[in-house]
């Protein structure tokens, strides 16, 4: 079409994966597919009864979500993460975090004269985001790295994805210190901050790391992980109560809203530690088989102390250790999907069934 731009997006990089996901299928044991963080546990029932609670409602849901929802989440945080007393009025939910980081910058108002900072090795939707608005990106693991530079968002995630690092209160606090200092956007994808192994996660929204001052921060959760509810769209968005109102009102133009029996799913999940925890004890024993049998087989772990994955090296191309894998029938991403740093390591999840788990342990025993 004559004078249109089309946006000039990476290619979707788990198509690159065919060619090893057929032959890992191939196997004679089936496959065990450990690519992608998808849960594969059913939603607890008492999540189930809560969306069913509002299914028969024909009304619009408000885009700022229900109070309870809203109160939920405040305490959750607190209960779950010591982040203090925040203000329910600063809670947004969102379809999913994807969906938030891919509009982000867009919504922010963000543009092509401003730069927007991701981890070198970083969830690809942050790039992706930052070019949908035509923003400048910039890859950088420290803040020397960056120097005086200006930025308009810097993206911090702790636990990381893919390499599992945990950032300690130290380190975030430079973060938000040296954002402050350029009147730019901290947001940090808090989604693994449930799911900790042998570290403990901090939110940005601990009073030891803003010092008491949200502005500039916002702080993304999902519970797609700790509630398995990744198929109900499910996340929301809190920190800096000024930038959360600009964020509802531009959502509320948009349509942006999540589904009101999902909000009611979202409240139960937010409220009912229960079931978070069978989950993550469900992840933790899945880790505690994996991670020797990776080991065993010759790879070197870096990192991996927080969150649903292993990252992975035996100091070859990433693309060689997937075509390994594969020939026993497990299908794991390549480091680079997330960077050129990971050129050399694979990411590998702990999202399978016990008995996928299983049988991933004992092609990979000596």
């Amino acid at each position: 079409m004559p004078g249109r731009t089309r946006l000039q997006l990476p290619d979707f990089p788990w198509d690159s994966l065919a060619g090893a996901a057929a032959a890992a299928r191939a196997h004679p044991g089936g496959l065990v597919d450990l690519s992608v963080g998808t849960p594969v546990d059913d939603v607890a029932p008492v999540l189930q009864e809560a969306l069913a609670s509002t299914a028969a409602g024909p009304g619009y849901p408000t885009t700022w979500g229900t109070a309870a929802l809203r109160e939920a989440a405040v305490a959750a945080l607190d209960r779950r993460h010591g982040v203090g007393a925040l203000d329910p009025d600063a809670v947004l939910p969102t379809i999913g975090s994807k969906e938030l980081v891919a509009w982000l910058p867009t919504l922010l108002g963000l543009g092509p004269a401003d730069t927007v900072v991701v981890p070198a090795l970083a969830y690809p939707t942050y790039e992706v985001g930052a070019r949908i608005a035509g923003c400048r990106v910039v890859r950088a693991d420290g803040l020397t790295a960056l120097g005086p530079a200006r930025a308009a968002m810097v993206y911090v995630n702790s636990p990381s994805n893919p390499t599992g690092q945990v950032l300690g209160v130290e380190h975030l606090r430079k973060v938000v210190d040296w954002a402050r200092l350029r009147d730019a956007v901290v947001v940090s994808d808090e989604c693994y901050l449930g799911l900790a192994w042998d570290a403990e996660p901090v939110s940005v929204l601990d009073p030891r790391v803003h010092g008491g001052d949200l502005t500039g921060l916002l702080a993304v959760h999902s519970l797609s992980k700790t509630s398995s509810l990744a198929g109900y769209r499910a996340g929301f968005v809190t920190g800096d109560p000024a930038l959360v109102a600009e964020l509802l009102e531009v959502r509320k133009h948009a349509g942006m809203i999540v589904p009101r029996p999902v909000q009611s799913a979202m409240t139960a999940a937010l409220t009912d530690d229960e079931h978070a925890a069978a989950q993550r004890g469900r992840y933790a024993a899945r880790r505690a088989a994996l991670l020797p049998a990776v080991r065993a087989a010759g790879f070197r772990v870096d990192h991996s102390e927080a969150g649903l994955y292993l990252w992975a090296t035996r100091g070859e191309p990433g693309r060689d250790t997937v075509d390994w894998f594969s020939q026993r029938g497990i299908l794991v991403a390549p480091g680079e999907f997330y960077g050129p740093g990971g050129a050399r390591h694979v990411r590998i999840a702990l999202t399978a069934t016990d008995e996928r788990i299983s049988a991933a342990v004992d092609r990979l025993t000596p």
